[in-house]
């Protein structure tokens, strides 16, 4: 909080990398994340109350100090009303809470006038504008100056929200109702919690995870307890402790009993289908379901809290936090972890529920964790990778607002507090609100606008308020019996009879096929794929098409495992489209007789030198590497060396490649496609990805090349042998290409080629029509110039090598430069050239300027000086045209 203070205020976030602020606008977009930024000082906010908590009484009072002088709600910035709610509505009425609580102890806040809450009221305002809706759903987001629909909002067109963005907002906004006697927010947010009830799957009782704020149509029709709906069940229950209308607790026991019955599979809780509820919707699961033991505590449920809480665990002892997303085998989906709170609130209710200081233990790895592995000088910053340890410069605000607070209450006992912390419940955000408010202002009548309950045989309904005593006194190991069995069960995850192509071959139970792991031209993984009814189509562009039909499988387990793969084939392809496309990059061939005129398009690499950072490119002659596929320890270094290395597609990585090349001392790769005929003229262009693991020993430039853009490199060297090559972010013109070199004889030779080409090519232009006259410059490069096509759409299908489409309007062959002395196109007023390698006339052509020029060198000897010159009125014209698209 210190440095946050110190290095950060007033911006929203702390940057505990850089020791900075993270000011919106200011810092790359982060997308939907930057939504919670408002330039409203969101930390000092959001951490109020922990202060209070923590017994900082006076570091509270300061704060709330520079909140009401420092603080402005009337930005012009569009944010999250779902974050503004629960961090910035939540911790301006979290600190009101706590601030009359100190007034009334007569030490601290003595000149406190309600400052906090009249800003609580003013925000709650500037929020009403999003439920501008014929549901009554609010807006994902508002304009906290222009509200929604103003023309200078920049937010209104938004048709969807999550259902927890809709569903979390009743404990905020009935706690300022309650405070200030203004019914208005409370109704509001009833009415959208009245309107999520109503749009339920009736014979599933469950919601799906997004639903259009105008129709109220589900929009992704998936249920589960994590992220997009999670503080939506929450907010049910917590709504009935904090309020004391019925209806909320009868609907939370509803979905309840249908999350027990579809969702929950002891110790998971996976997605279901909202209308096919016994069919799982994904075989993965995110981080945010680790509240979900905590809320069960409140509902009593302490059995399978325990068992949910003991697998989360089993999962943080394995990779010293919990990835964002994990599968049901327990390896890791999302490797993230943005420091969150929600396994620290669970343990501190299973330990208030069951008084077993196991829990104590659990909270001090927690703590011996974040000090270990996230402590930086400047505070804690998130884990950018769970599996390798390395950080992301982000420290969110929820890690102080809730974090220590629940860490700090499992530890304490009841005189380290300053108050009761029994007299308050907690917000989605660990905001304290008291409950006496279910006394005050109740000018809301409590109405059932639902229809009827499902009649439900619930044992443990007696035990939906929040207890503050221990549940079983008389057996302490109660809580240990139920996690015993869940041990190991991260270790030895899904056990599984030798009863598949394993048992066959006598080596026992293995793992699945996961789809990260496919390749391809795998034989072993074909067999396998083949056993789970899985067929693969090659396509003519390289990639592959999987299609599965259970009933081929050898058997139903089999058949379980296609299916699984096939979902996580498509996740996979779905998590690459979604990657940072990076734009497309050159090959440009500087070598005689090209000179830089021949430019490839060429697919990027998602990991090694950033060749848009390097503005120079990576300048250097190729050469083909043993073996061809680069996929072990390459046999011929001496030919690699500080040279460009070309290898084939296929057989491993390209990560793998590129590490085996660069140990080679090759100071860049071309990966040549193996799939015959290929172009990105008729392909997408693709990114090469990595191999799931860091990266960041690959240091070297690597650029994809199709077929028959590969092809041409390939020629080149066996007519030439000496190529060289030039790796950039975009064609360089020759000027920059020699700019400063000492210009080699074959370049002078070159020239006197080009004059005595351009001689011949004005005398046969005067004598065609202008329609002819654009061919000149293709034959006068000597090379092979295609017109442009679009980009092909990118298709989420697999493949052996992990590749993300990533679009262009680039051709596969441009013309870099065009010859000073030859109309260009916009003389002529002709189209650009289009001719193929096949072509046989530009090659005798070639051959006949070649013999032409050797004749005018041998008959006419021109000085060095006039040479230089003609290359310098070269230069020059290069320099004019610089900005033109060649």
């Amino acid at each position: 909080f210190c440095s946050q203070q110190e290095h950060a205020y007033p911006a929203d976030e702390l940057m505990p990398l850089t020791c900075r602020g993270r000011v919106r606008g200011q810092e790359p977009s982060r997308g939907d994340v930057d939504d919670a930024l408002g330039k409203f000082s969101l930390t000092l906010i959001d951490t109020l109350d922990t202060l209070v908590v923590l017994n900082k009484t006076k570091e509270f009072e300061e704060a709330v100090k520079k909140v009401i002088k420092d603080v402005n709600l009337d930005n012009d910035i569009v944010v999250s009303v779902f974050e503004t709610n629960i961090r910035v509505l939540g911790g301006l009425l979290g600190g009101h809470s706590v601030a009359i609580m100190l007034k009334e102890k007569g030490e601290y806040m003595q000149w406190y006038n309600g400052e906090l809450l009249h800003m609580a009221k003013e925000l709650g305002y500037k929020l009403l504008p999003a439920f501008n809706t014929t549901s009554g759903l609010p807006y994902p987001r508002v304009n906290l100056k222009f509200g929604v629909r103003h023309p200078e909002a920049r937010t209104g067109t938004e048709t969807d929200t999550c259902t927890a963005c809709a569903g979390t907002l009743i404990l905020e906004f009935a706690a300022l109702s309650r405070f200030t006697g203004t019914s208005i927010f409370e109704e509001y947010a009833r009415k959208a919690l009245d309107f999520i009830w109503e749009k339920r799957q009736r014979s599933s009782n469950l919601v799906g995870v997004t639903i259009n704020i105008h129709t109220g149509d589900w929009v992704r029709k998936d249920s589960g307890v994590g992220a997009g709906i999670d503080s939506y069940y929450e907010y049910l229950l917590k709504a009935y402790v904090l309020l004391g209308d019925d209806s909320f607790l009868e609907r939370f026991n509803t979905h309840y009993d249908a999350i027990m019955r579809y969702i929950s599979q002891p110790p998971l809780l996976l997605d279901v289908h909202i209308h096919k509820p016994m069919l799982n919707a994904r075989t993965w699961m995110d981080s945010l379901l680790a509240f979900f033991p905590g809320l069960q505590v409140l509902k009593g449920d302490i059995r399978p809290a325990i068992e949910t809480h003991e697998m989360l665990y089993q999962v943080i002892k394995k990779h010293n936090f919990l990835p964002e997303a994990f599968t049901t085998d327990f390896r890791v989906h999302w490797a993230q972890h943005p420091l969150r709170p929600e396994f620290a609130e669970s343990t501190y209710f299973l330990y208030k529920a069951t008084g077993d200081p196991y829990y104590l233990e659990v909270g001090k790895t927690l703590i011996e964790n974040l000090n270990k592995y996230a402590r930086v000088p400047c505070g804690f910053a998130a884990m950018k990778d769970v599996r390798t340890g390395s950080h992301e410069d982000r420290m969110d605000s929820f890690f102080l607002a809730e974090m220590f607070k629940y860490l700090y209450l499992l530890f304490a006992d009841k005189e380290d507090m300053i108050f009761d912390i029994e007299d308050y419940i907690f917000t989605t955000e660990a905001h304290l609100l008291p409950l006496w408010l279910s006394t005050t202002n109740q000018s809301i009548s409590k109405k059932n606008t639902s229809t009827e309950y499902t009649e439900l045989d619930d044992s443990n309904f007696d035990w939906t308020c929040p207890n503050t005593q221990i549940l079983f006194p008389n057996d302490p190991m109660f809580a240990q019996s139920i996690r015993e069995p869940l041990k190991n069960v991260v270790d030895k995850s899904c056990p599984r009879g030798i009863s598949r192509v394993e048992e066959s071959l006598g080596s026992g139970p293995k793992p699945p096929l996961r789809a990260r792991d496919f390749m391809a031209s795998n034989p072993e993984h074909l067999e396998i794929l083949k056993k789970m009814g899985v067929s693969l189509i090659h396509l003519k562009d390289g990639r592959v098409q999987l299609v599965q039909h259970a009933v081929q499988a050898a058997s139903s387990l089999d058949a379980e495992d296609g299916l699984r793969f096939m979902q996580e084939m498509i996740e996979l392809s779905s998590q690459q489209q979604k990657e940072q496309q990076l734009p497309p990059r050159a090959v440009q061939i500087v070598s005689h007789p090209f000179f830089g005129r021949v430019v490839l398009t060429a697919g990027p690499a998602q990991f090694g030198m950033d060749l848009s950072k390097h503005k120079a490119g990576t300048r250097g002659f190729v050469a083909t590497i043993k073996p061809y596929n680069g996929c072990s320890e390459i046999t011929n270094p001496e030919a690699v060396k500080e040279k460009i290395a070309l290898m084939q597609r296929g057989q491993c990585m390209f990560a793998e490649k590129a590490r085996n090349i660069q140990k080679a001392g090759a100071i860049g790769g071309i990966v040549i496609d193996d799939n015959e005929g290929s172009s990105s003229d008729t392909a997408p262009l693709f990114q090469m990805a990595g191999d799931g693991k860091n990266t960041d020993d690959i240091t070297i430039p690597m650029l994809f090349l199709f077929n028959k853009e590969g092809n041409i490199i390939l020629d080149a060297i066996r007519e030439y042998e000496a190529v060289e090559v030039l790796l950039s972010d975009k064609a360089k013109d020759r000027a920059t290409i020699f700019k400063g070199k000492m210009i080699p004889n074959y370049i002078i030779d070159s020239n006197l080629e080009m004059e005595n080409m351009d001689q011949k090519s004005s005398e046969n232009d005067s004598h065609k029509p202008n329609s002819e006259e654009a061919p000149s410059e293709s034959q006068d490069a000597g090379a092979v110039s295609e017109e442009p096509r679009g980009g092909g759409e990118s298709s989420a299908v697999g493949d052996p090598d992990p590749l993300s489409p990533a679009s262009t309007d680039s051709a596969s062959v441009s013309m870099a430069d065009q010859d000073p002395h030859t109309p260009g196109p916009s003389e002529a007023g002709a189209p650009e050239p289009a001719c193929t390698p096949g072509d046989s006339q530009p090659q005798e052509q070639n051959t006949q300027t070649e013999s032409n020029s050797k004749a005018h060198w041998d008959s006419k000897v021109q000085p060095m000086e006039s040479i230089l010159a003609d290359w310098n009125e070269d230069i020059e014209a290069f320099e004019m045209m610089e900005k033109d698209e060649l």
